[in-house]
């Protein structure tokens, strides 16, 4: 059969890999210069392949729709995609949190073990080549106009063109169009894995500095919605980093309630522990002022506003806090509160919530349920997990089963 895949990025070279090693003739549209545009920056240019963790694991890591990904997870699971690129030339290796990476630690050694694939396989690549439109005949995909006004029959059409952020690298939603123009319903499109912006403005004295290992819990009126535990980041807009990215896949859903994203800045110690090592911390500076008791215990730039939310004044003497106020110094410590006002746009998101309507799709081999021989695999589709090589991972596993049906 001849395949007409639409979109050269991860989920597309996927898909048309496996198509080709079926023993179909397959056409790769890519409007790019190159393939694999996004993946190119993925992971800081490090592209997070896949998670190592246990199969069961990868659902509980998806935000949206993860019953759909069944079939996908199953078919093509994490161990088969860390194959498949070992195989194709492209040593992997695993890191905190069984995030998967190139032994390189360069994404352009992904995209090359991707296009040897395609190669080995006959698989012809057209850069530089926008799609237009589908052409489909009594509810049977059976071609593609091209924007050079040319047409290319087929027999089976698969779109993988990626969402609507990083809109740079070309996702800037032409896959939506598609479906909707052929009676397919596309969800609500929002920002995910998206920096979060803050009512408070001691965020913009903070910027710059980077918080490990705290816990960060995401409320949503006053109700715990995630929670999380890692690296992150404040910015002159609020904050950022690996655990506000995830956390912000969960707010969709608790739009016009009143966000609160708690920070823990010692979560490995209980309030008892940390009052007792404060007290320690106190006994060793007695004669100095409280604003200059704290440097055992938090990153310089964080001193002044925690001063400032604990209440105490600065200048008092570290012997004359009373028990009172250190507890209510430990609460911050444990607790800081920040007010959630909004998310950043698309051009900030990693990637796109939203999509075309799962129900409209069957998992099993990604074709549409209306239009006999169309395809969707990837991020047009309503999916998408938190960080950590889980979106990739839903990229490759139902590119793979499309590619394969």
């Amino acid at each position: 059969m001849k395949v007409i895949i639409i979109g050269g990025g991860a989920a597309g070279m996927m898909a048309a890999y496996q198509a080709a090693k079926e023993g179909n003739q397959v056409l790769l549209y890519e409007k790019n210069e190159k393939l694999g545009k996004k993946l190119f920056i993925t992971g800081k240019g490090r592209c997070n392949v896949t998670n190592a963790c246990e199969i069961e694991e990868l659902f509980d890591h998806v935000v949206t729709n993860k019953e759909f990904l069944y079939s996908g997870f199953y078919s093509f699971s994490n161990e088969m995609v860390m194959e498949l690129f070992e195989e194709l030339g492209c040593p992997l290796k695993v890191e905190r949190g069984n995030r998967v990476f190139p032994v390189s630690d360069h994404s352009s050694d992904v995209i090359s073990a991707l296009e040897r694939g395609l190669k080995a396989q006959h698989v012809k690549v057209f850069l530089n080549t926008k799609v237009k439109g589908l052409i489909i005949k009594e509810e049977q995909a059976c071609g593609v106009r091209l924007e050079s006004g040319d047409t290319v029959m087929g027999d089976k059409i698969i779109v993988t063109t990626g969402g609507m952020s990083y809109q740079a690298t070309g996702s800037t939603g032409d896959g939506y169009d598609f479906a909707k123009k052929v009676g397919h319903k596309v969800t609500k499109l929002t920002p995910a894995l998206v920096p979060f912006q803050i009512r408070e403005d001691f965020c913009q004295k903070l910027m710059g500095l980077s918080l490990r290992n705290v816990g960060v819990t995401l409320c949503a009126d006053g109700k715990k919605v995630y929670e999380d535990f890692g690296e992150m980041l404040f910015t002159h807009f609020g904050i950022s980093g690996p655990v506000v990215l995830s956390a912000s896949s969960y707010i969709r859903q608790y739009q016009g309630k009143e966000l609160k994203f708690l920070i823990d800045l010692k979560p490995a110690l209980t309030k008892e522990q940390l009052d007792h090592r404060v007290l320690k911390d106190f006994q060793q500076v007695m004669n100095k002022d409280f604003g200059n008791s704290l440097d055992h215990l938090l990153p310089k730039k964080l001193i002044p506003v925690v001063i400032q939310l604990s209440g105490i004044p600065e200048h008092k003497k570290v012997n004359e806090i009373t028990k009172e106020e250190r507890q209510q110094l430990v609460s911050v410590l444990k607790r800081m509160e920040l007010t959630i006002t909004g998310v950043r746009g698309f051009k900030e998101a990693i990637i796109t919530q939203g999509g075309v309507d799962v129900k409209e799709i069957n998992p099993g081999t990604m074709e549409s349920k209306k239009i006999r021989g169309l395809y969707f695999a990837g991020e047009v589709l309503d999916l998408d997990a938190v960080t950590g090589g889980f979106n990739l991972q839903i990229a490759w596993s139902t590119g793979y089963l499309a590619g394969m049906n």
